[in-house]
């Protein structure tokens, strides 16, 4: 079936009809700046704008930059922090007129990657990070997904991995890709300690200058670049919308 899928980063919102079936987008992605501040009802009115843009029909999938708990709104790290406790799907499909199902950005695409992408010969503990404005998080289990865990927050020296080793703070931070490399790197030393993981796959906007830094990387688990790249989360935000039609 073909469903819209949208993602709500911290820099832009993109949407793309998805053929659920073949987890490939059947037409171009549409990317607008996320609104400043991004308020639910900025952020709702932007979802709207494409949602009627788009040919689509049916249930819209929707991945948001937050923890999720029965629709709640939990995390608000990269969005306006107006957004805890709201009723993201109500919201949003009030916004489109249409059901709408909404869940982690990196969950999101973490689950495309593993039905269609990078993960889908893989087994064992499988962590997909989502590296742009933040560091989104996903962690499978021999293809289960432990939803909602916020990787990119973890301490590291102090400080939150995102401000280290983020695709957005490697620009504020003025490093050179083997400068950020090395930060990255230590965030990934830091979770195979913690979760002995036997893969990593890389997304996100930075994966588009996998060429610069990919050979640069170091852990003891595989590290691959996600096949999706920044479509993974457009793509698995419309299976999620599938999956709940079922």
């Amino acid at each position: 079936m073909i469903l819209l899928g949208i993602d709500i980063g911290g820099s832009s919102i993109k949407s793309a009809p998805v053929d659920t079936d073949a987890g490939q987008l059947t037409g171009p992605a549409i990317a607008r700046p996320t609104p400043k501040p991004a308020t639910p009802a900025a952020v709702a009115r932007v979802v709207g704008e494409l949602a009627t843009a788009s040919a689509t029909s049916g249930p819209v999938g929707i991945g948001l930059p937050s923890v999720i708990k029965q629709g709640r709104v939990c995390t608000a790290a990269n969005i306006d922090p107006s957004w805890i406790g709201v009723d993201a799907p109500r919201l949003m499909s009030d916004a489109v007129r249409r059901r709408c199902v909404v869940l982690n950005d990196a969950d999101a695409a973490g689950i495309a990657e593993l039905r269609f992408g990078a993960g889908r010969m893989l087994t064992g503990t499988v962590i997909v990070l989502t590296i742009g404005t933040g560091i989104g998080s996903a962690i499978f289990i021999d293809g289960v997904l432990l939803p909602n865990t916020e990787f990119g927050h973890l301490e590291i020296g102090g400080v939150d991995a995102e401000l280290r080793a983020s695709g957005r703070a490697r620009i504020e931070r003025g490093l050179s890709w083997a400068d950020w490399a090395r930060a990255l790197n230590e965030f990934l030393e830091h979770m195979q300690r913690l979760f002995w993981p036997d893969a990593f796959i890389l997304c996100g906007g930075v994966t588009e200058n996998y060429r610069e830094f990919g050979h640069l990387l170091r852990s003891a688990a595989a590290i691959v670049p996600g096949d999706l790249r920044q479509d993974a989360g457009i793509v698995g935000a419309a299976l999620a919308a599938a999956q709940a039609r079922l």
